[in-house]
């Protein structure tokens, strides 16, 4: 049900929008966490590891396919608030045409150039052979990464977060049974992690873009309306590309500090691997809010009312505090189970740098969860390039003191990079929040 963000107390509004979005990215989650956990659980740490390190690559690709989710549903958001139908139609349309180019010329890439990443990369050899496998498989199902995403995106935009919950709720599960039968019961190691993947997203992506057509012919009638609007995508791509940037960037500092840990061996890199997924779920479910509010912030923009955002800003602080906290209890007091929920054998170096790498970064989740939120208004508003300057700053903080850290003080100077880019980060972001401009912009 499409669902009218302009009207109602704001910070309810923001609330019950918000709660499917997070339920959201907990399935989403199962779908990373399958594949980690099913590899090191019924076939090794060196899976484990390999199926880590290729997850850094494959990042890159979503950074591109979360960006296009956000252009399409920032623009459409707007529309959605000052209810004018035909242009939403063929902002619908002119996403799917457009950014399925993008993902044609990714996937080329991708079957190019992915081993050439890898050794950049420093991979180790014993699980290089079993990186590049999992990553042409992914490729091959980037199709529907993208389409799901625009699809989402633009029920998120009409306010809707339930319908991609139900279509994620079904996936992830799947994938999770079909993980366990492709690797446990066939034997096919990485390649049926990967597979089982290839297999789930399909179907998740197809219910979703069928569901969006529907729902398309359910808005009021407007007629003919053009297919493709190149005044639209350049709207579209005004957000999106600054999404994608910012998210590329990104995954390329990722894929920088990951090439540093790979140094220390597949040990660590199987704890860090199941640490950063860990982390990964607790910084999704900020996002998912700052989503949240991106969308709250846009529809009212559209409808001009701006102390709806601040309002509902407010609340939107609340909410991290409600998830923030749980999570940093969690990783504190339950890490070594958490951690070991991923491996054959819980313990050694594998299980001490999941450990450290939770303890040192989980506090600052108070941090960086207000940064995200902050970030929703700048992004909804379309003012995305000042949220980009706080990302740079934390991205090149985290890079340039993993690798200047990391000689003198080993592993725990690369995880000492998050907590002081996050910092800085934040501080930037709520700054240029204060200072209003983001009520000036335009798409």
């Amino acid at each position: 049900m499409n669902k009218d963000l302009t009207e109602g107390s704001p910070r309810k509004v923001l609330w019950m929008y918000t709660i499917p979005l997070l339920g959201s990215v907990v399935f989403q989650q199962l779908y990373n966490l399958a594949d980690s956990l099913v590899s090191g659980k019924f076939v090794g740490e060196h899976a484990l590891a390999a199926v880590g390190n290729a997850s850094e690559i494959t990042l890159i690709y979503t950074a591109f396919a979360f960006g296009c989710n956000i252009g399409c549903s920032v623009v459409v958001s707007q529309l959605f608030g000052s209810k004018r139908w035909k242009e939403l139609k063929t902002s619908v349309t002119t996403s799917f045409l457009a950014f399925g180019v993008l993902c044609a010329a990714l996937m080329i890439f991708g079957f190019l150039c992915t081993r050439g990443l890898l050794f950049l990369m420093n991979t180790p050899e014993e699980i290089l052979n079993d990186s590049l496998l999992y990553l042409k498989i992914y490729t091959a199902g980037m199709p529907f990464v993208f389409f799901y995403n625009v699809a989402t995106g633009i029920f998120s935009a009409m306010g809707d977060s339930k319908t991609p919950l139900y279509f994620l709720a079904f996936s992830s599960t799947s994938n999770i049974l079909v993980d366990i039968l492709f690797v446990k019961g066939f034997s096919m190691g990485v390649a049926g992690v990967a597979w089982a993947t290839f297999l789930c997203q399909g179907v998740s992506c197809i219910l979703a873009v069928a569901a969006l057509a529907r729902r398309l012919r359910g808005l009021p009638h407007t007629g003919r309306y053009e297919l493709f609007s190149g005044e639209i995508l350049r709207k579209i791509v005004k957000v999106a590309i600054p999404s994608i940037l910012q998210q590329s960037f990104i995954s390329v500092g990722n894929i920088i500090i990951q090439s540093i840990i790979n140094n220390f061996g597949a040990s660590v890199i199987a704890g860090y691997t199941a640490a950063i997924r860990l982390n990964t779920i607790a910084i999704s479910l900020f996002t998912a809010a700052g989503n949240g509010m991106s969308t709250f912030t846009a529809q009212n923009v559209g409808a001009k009312k701006y102390d709806r955002i601040r309002e509902g800003y407010r609340g939107g602080l609340l909410l991290d505090l409600v998830m923030a906290v749980p999570c940093i209890a969690a990783f504190l007091l339950l890490g070594r189970f958490l951690v070991g929920i991923f491996m054959q054998d819980p313990t050694g170096s594998a299980m001490d740098t999941g450990l450290q790498f939770l303890r040192f970064v989980s506090p600052f989740y108070l941090v960086v969860s207000v940064k995200i939120m902050t970030d929703g208004i700048l992004r909804g508003s379309g003012a995305v390039h000042l949220f980009m300057i706080s990302t740079f700053a934390d991205l090149l903080l985290r890079v340039v003191l993993a690798a200047v850290l990391a000689p003198p003080f080993g592993i725990i100077g690369v995880w000492s990079s998050w907590p002081v880019g996050w910092t800085i980060g934040t501080g930037i972001s709520v700054l240029m929040y204060a200072k209003g401009t983001w009520k000036n912009a335009k798409l």
